[in-house]
């Protein structure tokens, strides 16, 4: 018989191995949640002025495949390509390279260095993957890439319809195949922004909520769906079977 015990500061674990016998095994108890610390600082809305009723635009083109639904403007500055509409479906209206386009993007560059200048001394670090959290309001900041991937994550407004969260991410966002953005308390889409340093990436059939301004492009893989806007200041998005509402 071979035995050995590992001592940890959370759990004791043993595992006994007898020939010709079954196994037992006794698993660690599960490890402390995540506690994310709650912020005082109350912060002002992302102003995005002529933004505001487009669901998707973006700098250099938009690409779909499959039965994408639009509900918002589409606005393309100062790209020209816009592909698959129909089979997409647009509720709203296409502005390419006109003056309301043109000044989307000048407000979108805006909104997006107004997101990345906030700062505040209660302002919460986030890192890896974040599926599984709790937010309230409040302003969270990671120095390099986020992913949704092992769990769905909560928007908490407590009760306070007004309530702003801005998450800025130096790099790119990801989440994986049917996670979900789920909003609690009275939070609003319309009242969260991302703010994302390179490029987004939805997985299949995934549920997000809120504004997303991505420097560079937004793939939307199958199935996946917006509550919000998908702003893509420089590069293309890119759709496949997608609901977005505005």
């Amino acid at each position: 018989m071979n035995t050995r015990k590992v001592i940890g500061s959370l759990a004791i674990a043993a595992l006994t191995l007898v020939a010709g016998c079954s196994k037992d095994t006794v698993d660690p108890a599960p490890a402390s949640p995540i506690v994310i610390p709650t912020q005082t600082t109350i912060h002002a809305s992302v102003t995005l002025a002529d933004v505001t009723g487009f669901a998707v635009l973006c700098g250099s083109g938009v690409t779909n495949t499959g039965a994408t639904i639009i509900t918002g403007n589409l606005g393309l500055s100062p790209g020209t390509s816009v592909g698959g509409f129909p089979p997409g479906i647009l509720n709203g209206t296409l502005h390419i390279n006109d003056s309301l386009a043109n000044k989307a993007k000048l407000d979108l560059t805006t909104a997006y260095n107004d997101a990345a200048g906030r700062s505040a001394a209660d302002m919460v670090t986030l890192s890896g993957n974040i599926g599984g959290l709790t937010l309230s309001p409040g302003l969270y900041k990671s120095t390099s890439s986020l992913a949704i991937s092992s769990g769905d994550l909560t928007f908490d407004a407590k009760g306070d319809a007004n309530a702003v969260f801005i998450i800025q991410i130096a790099s790119s966002l990801t989440t994986t195949s049917g996670r979900q953005v789920i909003l609690a308390g009275g939070a609003l889409a319309n009242n969260i922004f991302w703010q994302v340093g390179s490029s987004v990436t939805f997985g299949t059939t995934s549920v997000f909520k809120g504004v997303v301004m991505a420097m560079e492009a937004i793939s939307f893989n199958t199935g996946a769906s917006l509550e919000g806007a998908a702003l893509a200041r420089s590069g293309a998005i890119t759709l496949e079977g997608n609901t977005i509402v505005r």
